[in-house]
């Protein structure tokens, strides 16, 4: 199935607005909402984007790991698992409240991304897991990623693939005409997906991009039921509830997942994940 064409607010033509709100202010509550959903359902379809970014980055014993928009933890807990030294940071109370659980050991905190509470070069890796293009001030948050990691280190963005003909695109999409109007020059959810404006968002923000790796990672639901519930888990699922209902929402989802039910009523949506790895640009040992 092809992805509708997307428009340039989808895309995000302008990704440093100012004078737009902090992450945690603008986020917070809703990522919130249906944090456990998030947790137990929907999560799971980014683990193999994770996965292959801790790998990438050699994430290993002692390595000074920050989660940049950690949720509800699973990528921290896969960090520890490879014996890093975790700290996160998310706009979401409730999130964090699971990311404690998964990782008893990590430490783990509520704040902006744009104003991270960490001193210049304290970490060897930072990520930033579907989290840059939904923060308040994109462009700020990376900055503040950059200026807390080690010249030495690396900083992760994962956001979208492609999404012309990427299936979960449609599922994305099928929310645009439940959400309030966005605020001119606000990203949309693909804004980031384009490989030549992933590279320059970076740079702008003072890193030097180096690889970019797409990863497949798909969705799967063992029915449409449980899908509908972890499609609509998301932020933005709750911002357009806030607008529109939640049955609203929920027919909108229904009704784009039902291409994808298989014939033994599981659900399975394909998505595709774009890793950029960078350094911190012009920084001394």
């Amino acid at each position: 199935m092809n992805a509708r064409q997307l428009t340039a607010q989808d895309r995000g033509e302008q990704m440093t607005a100012t004078n737009t709100p902090r992450t945690a202010g603008a986020n917070g509550r809703l990522w919130g909402m249906r944090a456990r959903d998030w947790a137990d359902l929907q999560e799971g379809g980014f683990r193999a984007g994770y996965v292959a970014a801790l790998e990438h980055a050699a994430v290993g014993a002692g390595t000074r790991y920050l989660d940049a928009g950690c949720g509800s933890g699973m990528a921290a807990a896969l960090a520890a698992d490879r014996g890093a030294q975790v700290t996160g940071i998310d706009a979401s109370d409730l999130l964090l409240q699971i990311a404690r659980d998964r990782v008893p050991q990590g430490a783990f905190q509520t704040g902006d991304l744009e104003d991270l509470p960490f001193g210049d070069d304290s970490f060897d890796v930072v990520v930033g897991f579907n989290s840059f293009q939904y923060a308040g001030n994109p462009g700020a948050a990376l900055a503040q990623a950059r200026r807390v990691t080690a010249p030495s280190g690396t900083v992760v963005i994962m956001t979208w693939g492609e999404p012309d003909g990427m299936e979960a695109a449609a599922i994305v999409g099928a929310l645009k005409p439940l959400l309030p109007p966005p605020p001119p020059g606000a990203p949309g959810p693909f804004a980031l997906s384009d490989e030549a404006r992933l590279r320059a968002f970076a740079a702008e923000a003072g890193l030097t991009p180096l690889e970019v790796v797409d990863v497949s990672s798909p969705w799967e639901y063992e029915s449409e039921a449980l899908a509908v519930r972890g499609i609509g888990s998301s932020g933005v699922a709750a911002k357009a509830m806030d607008a529109s209902g939640e049955a609203a929402v929920n027919a909108a989802h229904a009704a784009a997942i039902a291409p994808f039910v298989q014939a033994d009523g599981r659900v399975r949506i394909g998505a595709t994940c774009r890793l950029l790895f960078a350094t911190p640009a012009g920084k001394r040992t």
